[in-house]
């Protein structure tokens, strides 16, 4: 199949939401819809009877939230559907940013009862400032909730989107009867717990149709008439381009839980949802269809599988043909790389490869040499633009509780930093190791990951601090007399740079005015 082929063929998304709207259930039920699984595990009420699919690490599977983005990929509708499954909770908030670098457009999960919720509006803000194309689910029809033109309102205002609703719920909770597709003119009925069929759907083209009232009871039905009325008066109608371009944002109504609205919303992305999207890179603009290879790392993950202590890069292909087995130039480090190895994921389940194509996420078998950000060409020098780093919010130091196990420790604080979770500081002062994570739940992690992963324990000390800033300057002496005077708050980062722990706003600011000369950064990208 050709280049232009494979890349119409493919699209990659990423589902985001606040925690507990529903996301990973419908990342499952899309995966059973494309025949990439058989059974659906259900997440409930923060018991994991049997652990969803995208959740595969241990720590996902004990508290039932996503800690982790995963990647799983599907054939549906003889397209190439790559999932990227995001974590909802806000510790975890720049693993998802990092990951809808990645994505080319976006479905937004929003729980029918709770409305918007804080963590929605953070990510879909990112999204808007990158112009990314978002479609909205509505989730849990099958529970009372707010009304849904209230609904549409509450999007419109809080996540700053036009909408376009493209099926309408009737009813809801218990009267929930099912959902009329508004494009397609025809109603899918309600039943819990069921798998909607076919059969299911039936033909009104004409709302009027007493049909209809046979079908939901009269109330119902003269509630629907009345909606779709207004729902045609009040929003546009929908206009692909205008999606494309992140002006408008079609609605879709349903019931993860149930399989329900699942099938309308999957149908209708792979009609609209833009396949691969060019990429900004410091250079120029690289676009899919270009004949040479690039790509870039948008992700790294250790001990995937434990038993084989492998650590995988993600990485995102952009343009050309990625080949097994064929040298490939490591930007950043300016070395030749080839990979026996490439692998396509279906969460934890890896197969190996052999070509893979703009759109599609490899992972590649790392010993070391990729940190978030590395591109991949053929030779050309391109650096990757919009890969977030994160300045530090919450510090800790980091204590061995077990003198025996300090080799795994250090190996494994030394991983998990590389993943991008978290920072590593060393105190000049004390020689004391100090991590810090954008929030709290990070150091549970951390601290699980390192005793099941790793089989080492640590504790942890609080530690106030305000800000971490990482220092340059040109003038050398300059720099050493600042290290001299702050030596008490100075620590090196895990590459060895000078980093000022500011204990608070004002000793910050204080020293910026003191060394004027002295350029104070806070992401360690610079």
């Amino acid at each position: 199949m050709s280049l232009a082929k494979e890349i119409e063929r493919r699209k990659t998304f990423a589902i985001v939401s606040h925690p507990d709207a529903g996301k990973t259930t419908l990342t499952e039920k899309l995966l059973l819809f494309g025949g990439a699984i058989q059974v659906a595990g259900a997440v409930k009420s923060n018991k994991i009877k049997k652990s969803a699919t995208s959740d595969f690490m241990d720590i996902e599977r004990q508290r039932g939230i996503s800690v982790a983005s995963s990647v799983m990929g599907f054939e549906y509708a003889d397209r190439k559907i790559i999932i990227l499954d995001t974590p909802g909770h806000k510790d975890f908030a720049e693993d998802t940013f990092r990951t809808l670098t990645a994505a080319d457009s976006v479905i937004v999960v929003i729980d029918v009862a709770k409305g918007v919720e804080s963590q929605t509006e953070k990510l879909v803000e990112v999204c808007r400032m990158r112009k990314t194309p978002i479609i909205v689910f509505v989730n849990k029809l099958d529970r009372v909730g707010k009304d849904a033109f209230e609904l549409m309102d509450e999007v419109e205002q809080k996540l700053g989107l036009t909408v376009q609703p493209m099926t309408w719920p009737i009813g809801m909770g218990q009267d929930f009867k099912g959902v009329y597709n508004i494009e397609e003119k025809n109603i899918r009925l309600f039943s819990a717990h069921g798998k909607q069929t076919e059969e299911d759907t039936i033909e009104i083209t004409d709302l009027a149709d007493a049909q209809l009232d046979d079908l939901v009871g009269k109330n119902a039905a003269d509630e629907l008439r009345e909606e779709v009325e207004t729902v045609d008066g009040v929003y546009p109608k929908f206009d692909q381009q205008e999606y494309l371009d992140g002006d408008i944002s079609p609605v879709f109504f349903g019931s993860a839980i149930n399989n329900f609205g699942v099938k309308e919303l999957l149908d209708r992305f792979v009609q609209i949802a833009p396949g691969p999207l060019p990429r900004e890179t410091e250079e120029r603009i690289v676009k899919p269809n270009e004949e040479k290879f690039s790509g870039f790392v948008f992700k790294i993950h250790a001990n995937m599988d434990p038993k084989h202590r492998d650590r995988i890069a993600f990485v995102r292909i952009c343009s050309g043909t990625f080949e097994r087995n064929t040298n490939y130039l490591h930007v950043r480090n300016e070395k030749k790389m080839k990979f026996s190895s490439p692998t396509a994921f279906m969460a934890s389940k890896k197969s190996v490869i052999d070509a893979a194509y703009p759109g599609d996420v490899v992972g590649l078998h790392d010993t070391g040499n990729f940190k978030i950000g590395d591109g991949l060409t053929m030779g050309e020098k391109l650096h990757f633009k919009g890969i977030p780093s994160f300045s530090p919010e919450q510090f800790r130091y980091i204590d061995n509780a077990n003198p025996l196990k300090s080799k795994q420790l250090a190996k494994g604080i030394d991983q998990l930093m590389d993943e991008g979770v978290a920072q590593l500081f060393i105190r000049q002062l004390n020689n004391r190791k100090i991590i810090g994570t954008v929030g709290a739940l990070q150091f549970d992690v951390i601290q699980y990951r390192l005793e099941h992963e790793y089989g080492a324990s640590c504790t942890y000390e609080p530690l106030n601090l305000h800000k971490a800033a990482w220092i340059s300057c040109e003038e050398e002496d300059v720099l050493r007399e600042f290290e001299k005077r702050y030596a008490r708050l100075m620590a090196k980062d895990k590459e060895g740079r000078p980093v000022l722990l500011a204990e608070s706003s004002f000793a910050l600011q204080q020293a910026q005015d003191n060394f004027e000369k002295v350029s104070f950064h806070f992401t360690s990208e610079f």
